[in-house]
């Protein structure tokens, strides 16, 4: 449990109606006068719940925690200590002068604390009838605050009134976590939470693999999870509001019920049976294979009862029909017609009875209506489909999905409608061309069939001209020298990249105006953009002045061109018209990564699976470009502002107008022409001229170690010594103090041991012999078991630097968003 805890004041559940306490042996309450001894215990007012210390299953340790007190069969329902055990019986549990409860081991060492940012008057702690350890002022017995409560850190149950969500103003998160196993209570990789991305819905994940999503709330229930209807044990809800968005509980009778996430990652809801004196299961989830998250793969649909279990949606067809027939639906499928024009020739299949989608990338409005809903998804080409957001009193509000659709399964009458966006042709009611208006349409296609196909012939041959003109001029101008391989055929074939026309990118950018600019870099400027069919974009426009001219452009274009995968940014194209020269790539909403981790107030939006998340998305995406592309590909400028970041803060490299290409076993070369950026650059690679796929492992590492500590390693200061960012963490490490040099808000994490992992990890990186370093096939490796880890040596550019060009580098850096500018150094051969 997290030392740091939520401010004054947090709404202790229930608090008034369970205020008399009584403590087992010599006191109602614990206090600065009296402790809690391990073979003691104090027990609620009513009785029902009981706290004290304990030894699960066959374990050894000790712990404190809280029980039910009237049932037989114990059953720990939330633990202090979970991963701060006792060796002995010689613990206690003591409430400090300042409101801090303190377990203390039997050198009185403390073992594990809470805190309170406000220190109460004459602080007790006190266990409440609804099972919530509570620290309150002694003389505010009927007041419904106190300065810090049990609830607000679960451990793998959630009780009736416990809220599981996410505080808007704090950011404190409430979360289920299940124990490692029957005899330790620690914190496994299990989790449940109440995701806030898009529309908020509840997400089972055993670290970050996702196993169970319960679908979205629609005001009776969520739609993945049908046996959740109305029913007389309990009533559940999902509230959101502005300072806050939490699911709970309320029972509705004297059922004694509670919601477990297991040690097998399962969640079950169990009511305690007096007759047969045991817990009974009332509901288990997942429940079977259609419970597994995104089984089916976009636009298909679960049903348990098929054979095959997965189905495309009517309308759509298997992307692959092969791989769909051989089990693997994970790939999904397309429309069976294709949207060519998203505004004027689309309509909405209604799609009933079903789970919807993932909403994690969706937006809402609560009081629109289903008319104001379908007209707004209309009007935005992203749009991909729509859905009332509360089925209740008719239905009502507005749920909007901007991506593929993921995780649908038919669940009959419990589920729900959602409307598709298709074309045209394959709608059989509303919005199609049916009965009269498909007879009128033919007349009047009838009357202009010439005319169109004289016009259509003519746009063609235009079309084929102009395309033809253009790869002329990209064969004229962008077709790089030879000498690495190359044959003229494999030139042209590298070249194979839709064409965009002046007109077309002017348009999008509107004339590139500055409201339109995302930034600029040493290639010029980078605007925003939107085509007709209503995709976004962003331009990379080669300005005049640019100190990365003609060779990068042509190197970038012939690098990525042909480039698939999740963890690189997509290059959609180019523009070579007019004196003009632009890279036309996919857009990606948040940004770059240097714009989170160097600002102290977007930091906080990142925490430790998202930083993890990414550090493992720009690693994948390296090892792509080292091995697994038809190029062996070494990138020379990886960096936090060259790592683009989707909707969902998944990494994606760009800008490869500094990457060079090898064929075969080639591995490493040498170079007269030192690019980069100051601060990722391997030490052989500027003194000598020398790269190689350790180059970028070598900057990998130092972005490992920027993401964990929220600083750049060009321009570190530190009040204790002049080291850079990795002089700094080599010290630590050497002195087992790394935590010290992870960002504050992840210290409390409970991911510590990965967070400490990673820092090896980026340390074993920017050792200063290429040789010493791991690959990147090592490196993705080492991020994902728990396996020993060699020992790092020394870094390179592990120097001591003197005070005043530490100032002026600090000075230099600029402010932590901003972009750093490529460099290039010239060093006589």
């Amino acid at each position: 449990m997290p030392a740091s805890m939520d401010p004054l004041n947090l709404l202790c559940l229930f608090s008034s109606l369970f205020s008399i306490f009584v403590f087992a042996f010599t006191a109602d309450t614990i206090n600065k006068t009296h402790s809690l001894a391990d073979g003691q215990t104090l027990v609620s007012s009513g009785g029902n719940f009981e706290l004290g210390f304990f030894t699960p299953g066959v374990s050894k340790y000790r712990y404190v925690g809280v029980w039910y007190r009237k049932i037989p069969v114990k059953t720990v329902i939330w633990v202090a200590n979970r991963d701060a055990p006792l060796p002995d019986n010689s613990g206690s549990l003591n409430l400090t002068e300042q409101g801090i409860l303190l377990l203390l081991d039997g050198s009185n060492e403390v073992v594990w604390s809470t805190n309170t940012s406000t220190s109460p008057k004459n602080p007790v702690a006190q266990l409440l009838d609804t099972g919530n350890l509570v620290v309150r002022e002694a003389d505010d017995e009927n007041s419904d605050h106190c300065f810090w409560q049990g609830f607000d850190y679960p451990t793998d149950t959630l009780l009736p009134e416990m809220k599981m969500g996410l505080s808007l103003t704090t950011g404190w998160e409430r979360h289920l976590t299940a124990w490692r196993s029957q005899d330790d209570p620690g914190k496994s990789d299990f989790t449940f939470r109440c995701d806030i991305q898009g529309y908020p819905q509840l997400i089972l994940s055993d670290g970050y693999r996702e196993l169970f999503r319960a679908g979205m709330w629609n005001g009776l229930r969520f739609t993945g999870t049908p046996p959740l209807k109305p029913n007389s044990i309990y009533s559940h809800e999902l509230v959101i509001k502005k300072d806050e968005i939490y699911y709970r509980y309320h029972l509705l009778s004297s059922v004694v019920s509670r919601f477990t996430l297991t040690q097998n990652g399962v969640m079950q809801r169990y009511t305690w049976v007096d007759r047969s004196q045991q817990w009974m299961p009332y509901l288990t989830a997942p429940a079977d294979d259609c419970d597994n998250s995104k089984l089916c793969g976009p636009y298909g649909s679960c049903n348990i009862n098929n054979m095959p279990v997965c189905r495309c949606l009517v309308k759509f067809v298997p992307r692959s029909q092969v791989i769909w027939d051989s089990g693997d639906w994970s790939n999904g499928c397309d429309r069976k017609v294709p949207i060519t024009d998203c505004r004027s020739k689309v309509g909405f299949l209604k799609y009933s009875g079903y789970k919807l989608p993932d909403t994690r990338n969706s937006w809402y409005d609560r009081t629109m209506t289903l008319n104001q809903c379908r007209d707004k998804c209309l009007n935005n080409c992203s749009c991909t489909a729509y859905s009332n957001l509360d089925v209740r009193n008719g239905g009502t509000g507005c749920l909007l999905w901007f991506d593929e659709l993921v995780d649908m399964r038919e669940v009959n009458e419990n589920g729900q409608d959602i409307y598709i966006r298709m074309a045209s042709s394959e709608l059989d009611g509303d919005g199609g061309f049916s009965g009269t208006k498909r007879n009128i349409v033919i007349v009047i296609l009838a009357l202009f069939i010439g005319l169109l196909l004289a016009g259509l012939s003519l746009k063609l041959h235009l079309r084929k001209k102009k395309k033809k003109k253009s790869q002329m001029r990209i064969e004229g101008s962008i077709i790089p020298n030879t000498g690495q391989g190359y044959t003229e055929k494999s030139e042209k074939d590298d070249l194979e990249l839709p064409s965009f026309d002046l007109a077309t990118i002017a348009s999008a950018t509107n004339s590139f105006s500055i409201n339109n600019k995302l930034g600029e870099g040493g290639y010029g400027p980078v605007y925003k953009g939107m085509l007709e069919g209503g995709q976004e974009i962003a331009v990379k426009r080669l300005s005049k002045h640019s100190s990365q001219g003609l060779d990068e452009f042509k190197n970038e274009v012939i690098c990525i061109a042909k480039l698939q995968h999740r963890n690189l940014v997509k290059l959609l194209g180019c523009c070579i018209e007019g004196g003009e020269k632009m890279l036309i790539y996919e857009y990606l909403p948040n940004k770059s990564l240097d714009y989170f981790i160097f600002d102290q107030l977007q930091s906080r939006q990142l925490d430790w699976p998202k930083r993890f998340n990414i550090i493992n998305g720009i690693a994948r995406g390296v090892l792509y470009l080292h091995q697994d592309s038809r190029l062996r590909i070494i990138h020379r400028d990886l960096k936090a502002s060259n790592i683009l970041l989707d909707s969902e803060m998944n990494p994606k490299i760009s800008d490869f107008g500094m990457a060079r290409s090898f064929r075969g076993n080639e591995t490493q070369a040498n170079t007269s022409r030192v690019v980069g950026t100051h601060g990722y650059m391997a030490p052989e690679y500027v003194v000598d001229g020398l790269f190689s796929i350790k180059s970028d492992v070598f900057s990998f590492g130092v972005l490992v170690l920027e993401i964990i500590s929220g600083k750049k390693n060009r321009g570190f200061f530190h009040p204790d010594h002049y080291l850079n960012l990795l002089g700094h963490a080599w010290r630590l490490f050497q002195e087992d103090r790394s935590m010290e040099m992870i960002e504050e808000p992840l210290r409390e994490s409970s991911y510590l041991s990965e967070v400490m992992r990673s820092i090896h990890v980026g340390l074993l990186c920017v050792q200063r012999s290429p040789d010493d370093r791991p690959s990147m096939a090592a490196v993705v490796l080492m991020l994902g078991s728990d396996g020993a880890l060699p020992e790092p040596k020394q870094p390179g550019f592990f120097t001591e630097r003197n005070p005043l060009d530490v100032i002026s580098s600090s000075t230099q850096d600029g402010s932590a968003s901003a972009n750093e500018i490529t460099i290039t150094l010239l060093s006589a051969r």
